[in-house]
């Protein structure tokens, strides 16, 4: 493979922006279970993507130079946020992401199109959106920072092609939104900070809530009386709250309660006002009496489950849908009797019920993208076509069949593991069976032509279309052993092997070689240390290096390079003696290894790309190339360049340390690993899937130091 890339993933460690919140690793908090799409825990702070507020701005698609145009291609599915339907169009509905993509279908979600990308970055949580139920040309999307405490609001006036930051709201945290049922030109908004409000079609904002109280801020949702536009609902990080005077009072209404209740959801039925749902840490609550007393339903297990989206059918107030972090639940009689849909693994962020037949249902859900349902929630199926928004770690190009790839993807649990396309990325299709959850890492292809992955629980290999946990651990040892041989002592060193059972833990990277170019053994660097294996993978023994969280090895021929974060080690006869070599000075993270065909050592950090043609003596730095934060280090022998991609630009570069001119290739996307396919290259983003070059491949050169066309 001759290439390392960082492989640390955040896995889902979550962040809370309130002073009392927990960090939680179940994903499972409707304010902040986000996916942390860092690949360096080390460098997590300095990842952050710098988003430049802006008044107005066209719809952000990725850019394209003349060179050629890159797209997304999948696997399909993924976190899945929002849904906006059409009140015009039930076919027609719009999606919201944690990538600051919104997608629309205009079939009912047989098949998604990206639309639009709020903001210049890929941080923004498309949490709310709705289509004006006066103009289904004006949609209205609130968005909050991921990796920040900043978003906005944004309008779009022309069906989602163009949106315009609300300059009130720039720079709100935006948590819910609401429209007045009984007057479109009224807006409500939950931030971090309050309550919003908008009187004119939301081109206008003001604070309804005080500025500085200590009750009225982090606002996870919100609702508006569907006949009196002055009596409103919030749910805070804490409690509900009400105002009949349009937010000049307010009134806490946790009667029923149990105190201190994130109130994530708030529905009003629209016949009856005075019935007012409410969905809670705590459970769900209902209320008959327009929020003065609550009582908790029952019918719901009371485990670690949180419902994080209510929703009433439209054609019938008894019909009610919790989509809770545990599946979908329904009740059919107001709230007295509940069932669960769905499995318990399916986390869900949203819940449409079509108004012209109520036997479709649609969830926005995390890891399984979106699921429909024609049969009222019976059955449901994936309607994912178009819609990518996987975390793709690894990636792997087929060495004897090209238009075969391969996609390790993160944090999707039974719904990710690994994806193999047979066409090019025109079709994926999950091939997971027998690693039981378990996170790709990293994928790599032996010298036998089978596909191994690095996952967080030791070394799998596909074999029949399934996944076999492979590599028994072998501890040597030597002894001498006493005999007499024709009447003489005669004593003989004897070696034996012990069996250890698998490798265990986390895989961080894996280096075979190639097939045109294989190297003479085999590498694991894990979190326990680095393991060599001379019979392709049946066993494998611990290497002389003492044990350690290595992240990165890389061979090629008999020359092995294996790192961590802040030290290097390397081998010139295939991993059996090892030597430290210094990390070059300046460089104050490894982020990516590499050992080119020139024997050349490389180094990527944040720091920018060094390398060295003495083993490490003496370490240059390319000068002068516009990238830092360096993601990947791929050595293309086709090319006998490496390709160098960066987690905060999309451009990447061919180098190698002869000092030929570069080549370069504007990808339009962030990827952290970029690999040749055919004629063309192929990349692995940061948060939106597999990315292909349209063919064919003209990649431009630029000199050192001043790359041409380089964006």
């Amino acid at each position: 493979m001759r290439s390392t890339r960082s492989l640390e993933p955040a896995y889902t460690m979550l962040k809370e922006t309130g002073p009392h919140r927990r960090i939680m690793t179940n994903r499972t908090h409707r304010t902040t279970r986000i996916l942390p799409r860092l690949f360096n825990l080390a460098a997590f702070a300095t990842l952050v993507l710098a988003v430049t507020p802006f008044s107005t701005a066209s719809a952000q698609t990725p850019s394209a130079s003349a060179q050629r145009i890159w797209t997304s291609v999948g696997p399909d599915g993924g976190d899945a946020r929002s849904l906006a339907p059409d009140p015009k169009n039930n076919q027609h509905l719009y999606l919201g992401t944690l990538s600051s993509w919104v997608y629309e279908t205009n079939d009912a979600g047989k098949s998604w199109q990206r639309l639009a990308k709020l903001g210049s970055g890929d941080n923004l949580a498309v949490d709310n959106i709705f289509v004006d139920a006066s103009d289904p040309k004006t949609l209205v999307a609130g968005v909050f920072e991921i990796d920040g405490h900043g978003g906005s609001i944004y309008i779009s006036h022309d069906g989602g092609k163009k949106w315009a930051v609300v300059p009130d709201m720039d720079g709100q945290s935006v948590r819910a939104l609401a429209q007045a049922p009984s007057n479109p030109k009224i807006y409500m908004a939950g931030t971090v900070s309050g309550v919003y409000r908008s009187n004119d079609g939301g081109q206008h904002w003001a604070a309804i809530t005080p500025a500085h109280s200590t009750e009225l801020h982090e606002v996870e949702s919100v609702a508006i009386d569907p006949v009196d536009t002055n009596i409103m609902y919030a749910g805070t990080w804490h409690l509900p709250w009400k105002t009949t005077d349009g937010g000049a009072h307010w009134t806490n209404i946790k009667n029923g309660l149990i105190d201190d209740s994130d109130v994530f959801s708030i529905i009003i039925d629209p016949h009856t006002p005075s019935v007012v749902y409410a969905s809670a840490c705590s459970g769900i609550y209902k209320s008959d009496s327009a929020g003065d007393l609550f009582h908790k339903v029952q019918g719901i297990p009371s485990t670690a489950r949180r419902t994080r989206v209510l929703m009433q059918d439209p054609t019938n107030a008894k019909i009610v849908y919790a989509g809770t972090t545990e599946g979908l639940y329904k009740t059919a009689d107001a709230g007295t009797n509940w069932t669960r849909l769905t499995g318990p693994d399916v986390i869900i962020n949203d819940v449409f019920v079509d108004p012209t037949n109520d036997q479709h249902l649609m969830l926005a859900t995390d890891r399984s993208g979106v699921l429909a349902s024609e049969d009222g929630g019976k059955t449901f199926s994936s309607s994912n076509s178009g819609f990518s928004q996987r975390l793709v770690q690894t990636l792997l190009v087929d060495q004897k069949q090209p238009g075969t790839l391969y996609a390790g993807v993160l944090n999707d649990k039974i719904y990710g593991g690994m994806f193999v396309s047979k066409d090019d990325g025109s079709s994926w299709q999950q091939q997971s069976e027998g690693l039981n959850g378990r996170d790709v890492f990293v994928l790599a292809q032996g010298t036998d032509g089978n596909v191994y992955a690095g996952t967080n629980d030791g070394v799998a290999k596909l074999s029949d279309g399934k996944w076999q946990t492979i590599g028994d651990l072998v501890q040597h040892d030597s002894h001498p052993v006493v005999s007499r041989v024709h009447g003489r002592k005669v004593t003989k060193t004897v070696e034996t092997s012990k069996k250890m059972g698998a490798i265990q833990g986390r895989v961080n990277s894996l280096d075979f070689g190639g097939l045109d170019q294989p190297s003479t053994a085999w590498f694991a660097a894990t979190a326990k240390g680095v393991y060599r294996s001379a019979d392709n993978g049946t066993t494998w023994e611990m290497t002389k290096l003492p044990p350690a969280d290595y992240r990165y090895v890389d061979a090629l021929g008999s020359r092995v390079v294996a790192g961590q974060r802040g030290s290097l080690m390397l081998s010139d006869d295939a991993g059996q003696n090892w030597k430290p070599i210094p990390v070059p000075t300046g460089l104050t993270g490894i982020n990516a290894l590499a050992v080119s065909g020139d024997n050349v050592l490389w180094a990527g950090g944040r720091e920018g790309v060094f390398y060295t043609k003495d083993s490490g003596e003496t370490w240059q730095q390319i000068k002068n190339l516009p990238l830092g934060e360096i993601g990947g280090l791929d050595y293309d022998p086709s090319l006998k360049k490496v390709l160098v991609s960066s987690r905060t630009s999309t451009t990447i570069f061919g180098v190698d340390a002869s000092g030929s001119p570069w080549k370069y290739w504007q990808a339009g996307w962030r990827v952290h690993q970029v690999l040749q396919q055919g004629n063309r290259l192929v990349g692995a983003s940061l948060f939106d899937g597999v990315v292909l070059e349209a063919r064919p491949q003209n990649a431009g050169t630029a000199t050192p130091g001043a790359p041409s066309g380089a964006q």
